[in-house]
């Protein structure tokens, strides 16, 4: 299908563009960007999309969506998020290896791409099982598992408990290229942590999740990586210390990239209290000292990217006391308006703060995924998202396309609202246009 899209506000990061363009779509590529009003000569389009007084941007990149197939359809089924990424915007998404089986398999990964695949919605990038059942015990045929479809590999949310071992996987990633995917967490401190470890936890009497818990795992990793050089992507970043330790590593060179999940852009230990299941994360909202160094991260490029954290729960496992509630949140229809949010609050300190919010959610994802995403450029996958940014909606989770419908932003009145995603030039989802 050929498309012209005309009299929107392009923003596209990666090539500094922010302003009024036409783009023009054949062949599921992107043809050309243009100055209103200047078409590429013999180009008659199927379709002319109007977006006025609308954002045109590049589909986001979300470098952690949970899909919950294989093993977990009671929670969320590949049909549903996968139509909650089109409501989202998100066209290219990473998910984590610990389905049911572990993603530890070529056949089993096969089996999610060629899914995906077939429903014609977002790219799918799986992760594969660094270890092999995440168990920490014994190193998965990495090399098997990328010729598959896997982007990379990851233990999830499980530690490996075994540094030998953990070097081992390094060393063997290193050799081919591949990049390791971690969240930092100590094995043992924090380990039964149910809340931040701070005054609300105290309060509360719920058990913590130190701050050290993230910067001891840090310390580790980074001299690991000092002795391997290994690609190390770092996920969910939550603390104030753990950002700034990313910061000195990067400045001294080391091969690292991270990510910070969307909520906790916006939230504290202070939104658990009443004792709201939903508000329940892994890693848990962290003090608002934390929350205000996340911010600064973003802003001064020591936090590459913004992610959904998009972990469908289904309310067996939700609507129980805080404490033995599952951790996890819906997050891909609240990709963009959480980024929006954070630019909104960075508006008056740094003007270019909506451009700089969408590279987050777009090209810098796409670099540390070292794949041709994220942005709009000529010959490029015509991955496009349309959005109304000043369009406020109530956050109803009975309204989402995700089966998983639990949300500490429940109620909350948030902008920015999807209007088109399209997907290789092909329109995946619209809502009605203005």
């Amino acid at each position: 299908m050929k498309l012209h899209i005309q009299n929107g506000r392009l923003i596209d990061p990666a090539n500094g563009i922010d302003g009024q363009k036409d783009i023009f779509v054949a062949n599921g590529k992107v043809l050309a960007v243009n100055d209103p009003g200047s078409a590429p000569a013999d180009f008659t389009p199927d379709r002319v999309i109007d977006a006025s007084g609308l954002v045109v941007a590049p589909g986001f990149v979300d470098l952690s969506a949970r899909l919950r197939e294989p093993g977990y359809e009671y929670k969320a089924t590949l049909e549903s998020e996968m139509k909650a990424a089109m409501h989202g915007g998100v066209t290219s998404l990473v998910c984590p290896p610990d389905t049911d089986p572990v993603l530890d398999e070529p056949g089993l990964v096969e089996m999610l791409k060629y899914r995906a695949k077939s429903l014609y919605q977002a790219h799918v990038y799986p992760l594969g099982a660094l270890t092999i059942g995440l168990k920490g015990e014994s190193l998965t045929e990495m090399a098997e598992l990328t010729e598959s479809g896997c982007i990379g590999f990851s233990q999830a949310a499980e530690p490996v408990r075994n540094t030998e071992m953990l070097m081992r996987a390094m060393q063997y990633a290193k050799t081919y290229d591949y990049c390791v995917w971690l969240r930092p967490q100590d094995a043992w401190l924090g380990r039964s942590g149910i809340a931040h470890a701070g005054p609300v936890a105290a309060r509360l009497g719920l058990s913590g999740i130190p701050s050290i818990s993230e910067t001891i795992a840090l310390y580790m990793l980074f001299e690991l990586v000092r002795q391997t050089s290994v690609r190390l992507h770092l996920c969910r970043l939550s603390t104030a210390k753990g950002i700034a330790l990313v910061k000195e590593a990067k400045n001294e060179g080391l091969p690292i990239t991270c990510d910070v999940g969307a909520h906790h852009i916006h939230l504290t230990e202070n939104d658990i209290d009443f004792f709201d299941s939903n508000a329940r994360m892994l890693p848990p909202f962290r003090s608002q000292a934390d929350r205000d160094a996340i911010s600064r991260g973003l802003s001064d490029g020591t936090i590459d990217a913004i992610c959904s954290d998009h972990t469908p729960v289904d309310d067996d496992e939700k609507m129980l006391p805080f404490g033995e509630a599952t951790p996890g949140a819906t997050g891909l229809e609240l990709l963009l308006p959480l980024a929006l949010k954070w630019a909104e609050e960075q508006a008056a300190a740094t003007p270019d703060s909506l451009s700089k919010a969408l590279a987050k959610i777009t090209c810098d994802p796409a670099r540390i995924l070292q794949l041709p995403c994220g942005q709009l450029s000529p010959d490029f996958m015509a991955d496009i998202c349309i959005f109304d940014p000043a369009a406020k909606w109530i956050v109803d989770p009975s309204g989402f396309a995700s089966q998983g419908k639990h949300t500490p932003f429940e109620g909350k009145t948030l902008s920015g609202r999807v209007i088109m995603t399209i997907v290789e030039g092909r329109i995946a989802y619209e809502k009605s246009l203005r």
